[in-house]
């Protein structure tokens, strides 16, 4: 620009100069201002038209809800392009594209999930993707069995996919820093709703929630729960077997005492759900004879103890009901013969019997045998 500037420059001195030694003068001044008219004329077409492809409207998405597009990594830019398109209307494709080779985005495309607002310019559009001003989410995971569910939740939500979160679950060597195993590595995911960027990396999210983990694991829980005495990990498995006995709030510090009871009377825990979770059918309405069978360190009914691991991911309430456990003289539990998720509680077998008979007769009225 600076070079053609300069030799507009020159050309006029030269013909201003020939002008005013030339007969013809006239003539040719009216002709130098026509030029010096184009001349100042073309760098002010160009700064309007360079106003409309930077600043017109020109992003209109489909949705009246808040919109984003999330861009993976090593996404080119025509596909940048038709992600926008996807969630969108680009009023004038052409400007958009003309933006981003101005200000180099094609070169300097960057992950992540940005807000597109209705009305969006192409300058405020390609600053954002390019400096990457993304916006953050809200990861939510509830109601959870499974490392592989875990893992599918975490990725419908983040840029990662399930596959790798469900390797980082399972490598033993990568859990180790943080004082975990396979067995029980889903402790540290405590069911909530924490803001996160789409495209976190699993190191930085694994490092998150063992941060978020520990900030739960105040001093007060802490005291409690070596007064059972249980450890944190240990905690949280027992709170995930009362979690899938009832979701009934006003039971479960009942529930968590009869497992508690057991474990000091060093009683197999005998519970229903580790049969579930060992089997991996959790359809399961009757636990028979030959569902005890199977030969996993889940089966609580062939092996003493808490199990290995969580057979869910607990909520914090249930975490709570544990360490504030009921003190009672309760070993054993049945569901109740109401089949409304309420159960029958007992101190003697003799009475826990005559409780698991009401249930099991009102599951044969009701023709559940499997």
């Amino acid at each position: 620009m600076n070079y053609i500037l300069e030799r507009i420059s020159v050309f006029f001195k030269k013909n201003i100069y020939f002008c005013n030694s030339n007969p013809n003068a006239f003539f040719m001044k009216k002709k130098v201002r026509k030029i010096l008219f184009a001349a100042l004329a073309v760098p002010l077409i160009v700064v309007v038209y360079l106003t409309y492809v930077f600043f017109a409207p020109n992003i209109f998405p489909k949705k009246e809800t808040e919109t984003f597009v999330c861009i993976p990594e090593n996404t080119s830019f025509e596909d940048v392009v038709k992600l926008i398109k996807n969630e969108s209307r680009v009023w004038d494709r052409y400007s958009l594209r003309l933006t981003a080779k101005i200000f180099d985005y094609d070169k300097n495309i960057r992950s992540g999930r940005y807000a597109l607002k209705k009305g969006m310019n192409n300058f405020a559009l390609i600053r954002n993707l390019r400096s990457g001003r993304q916006v953050p989410l809200r990861l939510t995971f509830n109601n959870i069995r499974t490392k592989e569910q875990l893992a599918g939740r975490l990725s419908s939500q983040l840029m990662t996919d399930s596959l790798t979160f469900l390797k980082l679950l399972n490598n033993s060597q990568f859990l180790s820093q943080y004082a975990l195993n396979p067995d029980n590595s889903v402790v540290i995911f405590i069911p909530d709703t924490y803001e996160v960027f789409w495209n976190i990396k699993p190191k930085k999210l694994f490092d998150r929630m063992y941060r978020e983990y520990l900030k739960f694991w105040n001093e007060e829980r802490r005291q409690k729960a070596a007064s059972i005495p249980l450890t944190p990990i240990e905690v949280s498995i027992l709170a995930s077997i009362v979690e899938e006995e009832s979701n009934k709030s006003y039971e479960q510090p009942i529930i968590a005492g009869v497992y508690i009871n057991r474990l000091k009377n060093k009683m197999p825990l005998q519970a229903d759900p580790t049969i579930k979770f060992a089997w991996k059918d959790f359809s399961l309405k009757r636990i028979k004879g030959q569902h005890l069978q199977i030969n996993s360190p889940f089966n609580t009914y062939k092996f003493q103890g808490l199990p290995p691991g969580p057979i869910r991911l607990p909520s914090p309430q249930v975490i709570d009901a544990v360490l504030n456990y009921s003190h009672h003289s309760y070993l054993y539990m049945c569901a109740k013969e109401t089949l409304n998720g309420e159960h029958n509680f007992a101190a003697t077998l003799a009475q826990h019997l005559i409780n698991a008979r009401k249930y099991q007769r009102a599951l044969n009225e009701r023709q559940i045998f499997e």
